[in-house]
């Protein structure tokens, strides 16, 4: 382990210390915040862990509430991130599966999700037919022309804005670093890492720097911190002042900072999958909850404001950050 990595015994030390009513009470005053958007932002939503095949009664509840949440407030997200276990099970067929019309086109419409949908790679497109469902998430789009689903490749980069001016930069990876189920090979992780390090490297126009994966580094769920994971990427988020680490992977809701950290690390992967009971691993905040439900990006040039929503689309907890790395929580 490198001299920037952290254990997980040094993580819990070098943690904010919050009250257990913020780790697990509701937050009743972010409806109202919730309803105060820029009209310069852009806006997106995100869901992970959503691709139950045989019972989509949470993820339907889930899309449900998204949708009454942004007619409410008049919002068409500029897009949809994906965080990966996008489809469990299996996918006959693939890229003509039926499943892309009955668990992706109608669940998530165009007329209520107009934007492209950026999706990622878990751990669940690598079980059962690993080839069959990786290959043809990676070329739906190219085979369904018109498609809303984006992911040309297993990791690639988004400048999110206009070309001259973007407002996010968004590196997408494959966070699926076990040897099970035919995931990354150890070439594949090599070749990986150093495009991470090369986009992070490269000069960017966008305020805000943002990495989207699967698993992640820290979380006080069932899986707790992925210590591969941290030895890979901790020191490269502290090095070049990533501002967010978005992942699912656990199926829950959560918000971890730590001290002396330029990244916020956000769990979101309430999208359908059944919902875990909370961990006692509970001592690091400012948020944590075992329910379903989404996130709501709001981003401007000076501000980034996540949302946690519930299945319902009720917000529960919300915070805000400035592109120096300094964030306060929204009550």
């Amino acid at each position: 382990m490198s001299s920037h990595s952290i254990s997980r015994r040094t993580a819990l030390k070098q943690t904010f210390c919050f009250s257990a009513a913020m780790l697990t009470g509701k937050l009743p005053s972010l409806a109202s915040a919730s309803a105060t958007s820029s009209l310069e932002a852009l806006h997106f939503t995100m869901i992970g862990d959503w691709g139950k095949p045989n019972d989509m009664t949470q993820q339907k509840a889930v899309a449900k509430g998204m949708t009454s949440y942004l007619s409410e407030r008049s919002v068409k997200p500029d897009a949809m991130f994906l965080l990966g276990d996008n489809f469990y099970g299996k996918m006959n067929g693939g890229v003509k599966c039926p499943r892309w019309k009955k668990q992706f086109s109608e669940v998530y419409p165009k007329s209520v999700f107009p934007g492209p949908c950026h999706a990622i790679l878990g751990n669940h497109e690598y079980d059962d037919q690993p080839k069959v469902k990786v290959e043809a998430q990676l070329g739906y789009a190219k085979f369904k022309p018109g498609t809303r689903w984006n992911m040309p490749a297993k990791w690639y980069r988004l400048d999110i804005g206009p070309a001259e001016t973007p407002l996010m930069t968004v590196l997408c990876l494959d966070s699926n670093y076990s040897n099970k189920r035919d995931q990354l090979t150890d070439a594949e992780k090599a070749e990986q890492l150093a495009w991470l390090k090369a986009e992070l490297e490269r000069p960017r126009k966008a305020p805000w720097l943002v990495v989207n994966g699967h698993h992640p580094l820290y979380s006080n769920g069932k899986y707790g911190d992925f210590p591969e994971m941290i030895e890979e990427w901790d020191a490269l988020f502290r090095k070049h002042k990533v501002h967010f680490y978005f992942c699912g992977h656990e199926h829950d809701l959560q918000h971890l900072e730590l001290e002396d950290h330029p990244t916020s690390f956000v769990i979101s992967g309430g999208g359908g999958a059944p919902i875990r009971d909370m961990c006692s691993n509970n001592e690091r905040g400012p948020f944590y909850e075992g329910v379903a439900g989404f996130t709501h990006l709001e981003v401007t040039r000076e501000r980034f404001i996540v949302r946690h929503l519930d299945k319902t689309g009720t917000p529960i907890h919300a915070f805000s950050k400035k592109t120096d790395g300094a964030w306060k929580l929204m009550s």
